[in-house]
């Protein structure tokens, strides 16, 4: 169905989906404060609602897009058509028995990583700071400062592609470098079982706040972006090679090469995200041809041109 039918079908219906806006501006619901307006954004607030929201999706052959805090996300300046599903606040409940960690998707990974803190659980420290929710943590098998989910990830709650609820295990999730089974088979992430360990309260706290400095001293976290903007190439790091490439600060529109660290990609002025597309194109064409190694965006790039 075109826009104006999908607008009305959702307008007509009286679906208990959550909160469901219309156009609304994805640059409201990304880090990188960049991207058109989606169709039509559901904001589920119950694991039931998200169900139904994705079913009704299917069963109508309407293309949606879920999404947690945006935090990776970059979306082109035409927008998104169909229906983006925003799992974030009303789906964050945290659970403790013990040493394991119960979350739904939409939990940001900083709370959780600080409700294990407060139990005096470890292993979770690599993960405060980071924007992102348990959601796309999982799907992305998100890490920093030698973690990964894949450390700590006992069992993963799933929508499959036909609707069923699944519970996968560890050993079941294809656990690697920035992927997993979820972006693999499009699966949708319910719910996480983490398991860490106990450990001293103090020490837990020490390295968290060393991590979080050294995040803050090196990352430029005061302006907007979609995080690392390239994910690591084999035997080199991103940001390095951008830098020794003579990029460190080089502006394209709104975009420029962090200067701060040459492995973020950041908005300085209101940028499009052609001004991002165009400034990434520069940057992979300059090392490509410097140093022979590709760049592959670690960001997720969706939605359409104007």
């Amino acid at each position: 169905m075109d826009k104006v039918q999908l607008v009305q079908f959702f307008r007509d219906n009286s679906l208990d989906l959550g909160l469901i806006l219309f156009d609304e501006a994805m640059k409201k619901h990304t880090s990188f404060k960049i991207g058109g307006p989606a169709d039509v954004m559901i904001i589920p607030q119950t694991e039931e609602q998200l169900i139904e929201g994705v079913k009704i999706c299917r069963d109508n052959n309407i293309d949606f897009y879920i999404m947690g805090n945006g935090s990776n996300l970059l979306v082109r300046d035409g927008g998104i058509r169909g229906v983006v599903i925003k799992v974030n606040d009303g789906l964050d409940s945290i659970e403790i028995k013990d040493n394991k960690i119960f979350c739904q998707a939409g939990a940001s990974l900083t709370a959780v990583s600080r409700r294990a803190y407060k139990h005096s659980l470890k292993g979770m420290e690599f993960a405060n700071g980071i924007p992102g929710t348990i959601g796309g943590a999982i799907t992305m098998n998100a890490g920093a400062y030698g973690g990964e989910m894949k450390d700590i990830v006992k069992k993963v709650r799933v929508i499959d592609r036909d609707n069923n609820i699944l519970e996968l295990t560890n050993e079941e999730m294809n656990f690697r470098y920035r992927g997993s089974r979820v972006a693999d088979e499009g699966l949708i992430v319910l719910g996480v079982e983490i398991e860490l360990e106990h450990g001293d309260y103090d020490e837990i706290g020490r390295t968290m706040r060393e991590l979080t400095q050294r995040r803050t001293s090196k990352q430029p976290l005061e302006l907007p972006s979609g995080g690392s903007t390239f994910k690591r190439p084999e035997g080199h790091y991103a940001g390095k090679l951008i830098e020794d490439a003579g990029l460190k600060g080089l502006i394209h529109g709104g975009a420029q090469v962090s200067d701060k660290h040459c492995g973020f990609i950041v908005n300085i002025d209101n940028a499009s995200c052609k001004d991002v597309l165009n400034l990434i194109s520069i940057v992979q064409k300059t090392v490509k041809d410097k140093f022979g190694v590709d760049l592959e965006p670690e960001i997720k790039i969706i939605g359409e041109d104007n």
